[in-house]
């Protein structure tokens, strides 16, 4: 079988993949697309593409029928958007690296890629070089021990000049953009194989250097260590030439690789030569090959394809081997101090197509004091920690019909608030968002710090009041009367909407609205505990109080206040068992949920989940929103694709019976 080609970008680089295809017996070249006519015409006469190949457009390439799979050589910041587009259009890609502007946006393209069925690889061709599989080989062997730590580089001296797409931040310009992906790709490859993996991401990354004027970074040195212990000394440039070996060392040896990158310089023969040093004694192999270097990538990457495999495999980069690199290159620049345009406050970039069409809407619930309808999955924000993150995950939340974000004064020191509010800023939200803010944490559960605490909440945020305000912790010691009085005097000031508890027990919060109805104040509307449909049998962290107990249902059912679970999907418990155990062990779900109970109710959603061919997942998100009194969900996707797989539970409602036999509360339905 055959794999028919096209290329998005007709550059330099396009150049040196189509030389590639030329020398595949598996790939063929037969489409070019490109926005300038002159350059697409040059392109499409020195491979003989015929002229109604010759696209104007990116659309026109990705709709033709001739064409299964397209290479995307475009400046970087187009990268994830065209895969995206691509695959959606049902073709398959290979895009040249790095694969997005950051983590977030690989993330996204390998779910697409999954969600479509189709192959998706980051271009790095010298991994699928013959000279890689020979290092490996020869790690495998043990000639030089375990290895221990590796020197690699990738800088050249490129003068700068106005407009040049290395120096230019619009067009994702920097070394660690441009060529960084190399070195720390095979730092990472290399310190998998002394564990016998396909890859290992680094515990740290540790990196100092320069930044052009333009604020792109100009050279860069960074030291990686991994959990086994190995090390990388890695370092990238546009603006100095370096020693571009790597050279791996173990307790017994060293390789060192001459020319890691571009053996044979992109024309061919790809000739690599490597010096193997075992105690004194020193051997050259040369592996000879009269192709150019991007054949290899071209003939791997289409047989692959026709073998109907989605990704790839060692050592050509899989998914995860991707994401792991981009996560290093993300930490690697925040280290020098280099952010893309993405990542600036006032970004609008938004990157299209991240959800599939189609999708069910999240439904809307109406709370009395609310002037928006809330949606009934509320989304998390603790975990983003730049506004690019956050916007490709919230942008995609609002196109599924998401309009409620939960926040909390002490997620990451305030900074995940502050990129919530770049973000509702950029995007020019404000009024059309429901924000819960949450703030009087222990230590600081007080009735004076909760005016403090909101004040700066409202100003990292860029909101003048909060539609909701939750606490995030009860204090038994201080009377309910105060934390009443307080809550009544920010909510007068316009500051806050309607108010609740976190954690709070239901006789404290009937206490506190007894004394709210005596004193013609405004209650507690919201109870914001734990509530899943497997029972917290430990508590996720110190004072934290599940709802799903038989007295805390019974109060709820009396319909008196809404209640917003946390930790909706019990950590993930009703997921497939491989993807369960990815928290840390004291706060994983089997620490905290497992349970004979709980195992039973398992069964039970994964029973009535293959009679509605749906998951146990979205069962279980199912019956929090099925409850008989106003039940809202907060769930945490960290990606568009875990919203996507969270949504079906939202689409779905259970009967009161389906309810009751789910929590063991009866025995049939």
């Amino acid at each position: 079988m055959t794999i028919r080609w096209g290329i998005i970008g007709p550059g330099a680089i396009a150049h040196n993949y189509a030389d590639g295809l030329a020398q595949s017996t598996s790939g063929k070249l037969v489409a070019i697309a490109g926005r300038d006519q002159a350059r697409r015409d040059a392109f499409g006469d020195a491979y003989a593409i015929p002229a109604d190949k010759r696209h104007a457009t990116y659309a026109a390439i990705m709709a033709d029928a001739d064409v299964d799979a397209i290479y995307i050589s475009t400046p970087h910041p187009w990268h994830a958007e065209l895969s995206i587009a691509a695959l959606r259009a049902g073709k398959h890609v290979l895009c040249e690296k790095p694969a997005g502007m950051n983590s977030a946006e690989v993330i996204a393209v390998t779910e697409v890629a999954a969600q479509e069925g189709r192959f998706f690889m980051e271009a790095f061709m010298y991994r699928c070089h013959p000279q890689i599989a020979r290092v490996l080989e020869i790690i495998a062997s043990g000639e030089i021990g375990t290895p221990q730590h590796i020197r690699t580089h990738f800088g050249f001296n490129a003068p700068y000049k106005p407009g040049s797409r290395l120096y230019e931040m619009a067009l994702g310009g920097g070394g660690i953009l441009d060529v960084g992906g190399y070195p720390a790709s095979l730092a990472r490859l290399i310190a998998g194989a002394a564990v016998g993996a396909d890859f290992a991401n680094p515990t740290s990354v540790k990196a100092v250097g320069t930044l052009a004027e333009t604020g792109v970074d100009a050279v860069t040195y960074g030291l990686l260590s991994f959990a086994s212990g190995f090390t990388a000394e890695i370092a990238v440039a546009v603006a100095r030439n370096m020693d571009n070996r790597a050279i791996i060392t173990g307790p017994k040896g060293q390789i060192i690789i001459d020319d890691p990158w571009v053996p044979g310089r992109n024309a061919g023969p790809s000739d690599a030569t490597l010096h193997i040093t075992v105690g004194k004694e020193t051997r050259t192999e040369v592996l000879r090959d009269p192709r150019m270097l991007f054949a290899f990538e071209a003939q791997y990457v289409s047989n692959t394809i026709a073998s109907g495999a989605l990704q790839a495999s060692g050592p050509a980069p899989s998914h995860a081997d991707s994401i792991g690199n981009n996560e290093t290159l993300d930490k690697w620049r925040a280290e020098v101090g280099y952010k893309t345009f993405a990542e600036t406050p006032a970004t609008n970039r938004i990157l299209p197509g991240v959800l599939p069409k189609g999708l069910p809407q999240v439904p809307k619930i109406a709370l009395e004091g609310v002037t928006l309808p809330v949606s009934k999955l509320i989304i998390g924000c603790d975990n983003r920690n730049t506004v690019a993150e956050g916007a490709i995950v919230w942008d995609a939340w609002l196109e599924a019909g998401g309009n409620t974000f939960d926040t909390g004064f002490v997620y990451g020191g305030g900074q995940h608030e502050r990129v919530l509010g770049e973000w509702i800023a950029a995007r020019g939200v404000a009024k059309d968002v429901v924000v819960i803010a949450k703030g009087a944490h222990t230590p600081y559960c007080t009735p004076r710090a909760i005016g403090t605490q909101l004040d700066i909440s409202l100003e990292r945020l860029g909101l003048s009041s909060a539609p909701i305000y939750i606490m995030h912790r009860d204090n038994p010691s201080v009377p309910v009367g105060e934390f009443i009085d307080a809550l009544n005097a920010l909510k007068a000031a316009g500051k806050i909407g309607i108010f609740g508890g976190s954690n709070w027990s239901p006789a404290r919060l009937s206490e506190a609205n007894d004394y709210a109805a005596k004193h013609g104040l405004e209650p507690f509307r919201i109870l914001n505990n734990n509530l899943s449909l497997a029972v917290m049998e430990k508590p996720v962290w110190a004072g934290c109080i599940t709802s799903n107990t038989p007295e805390t249902l019974a109060f709820l059912r009396q319909g008196s206040v809404a209640h917003l679970s946390w930790s909706s999907q019990a950590r993930g418990y009703f997921l497939p068992e491989a993807l369960r155990n990815r928290l840390p062990a004291d706060t994983a779900p089997e620490t905290c949920f497992g349970s004979p109970a709980n195992a039973e109710r398992r069964r039970r959603a994964e029973t009535l989940a293959a009679e509605k061919g749906v998951s146990a997942h979205n069962i279980a998100t199912a019956w929090v929103l099925s409850q008989s009194f106003p039940s809202l969900a907060l769930i945490g996707p960290r990606s568009p694709g875990e919203i996507v797989s969270t949504l079906p539970g939202a689409a779905l409602t259970l009967t009161e019976a389906e309810v009751l036999w789910l929590n063991l509360e009866q025995d049939a339905r």
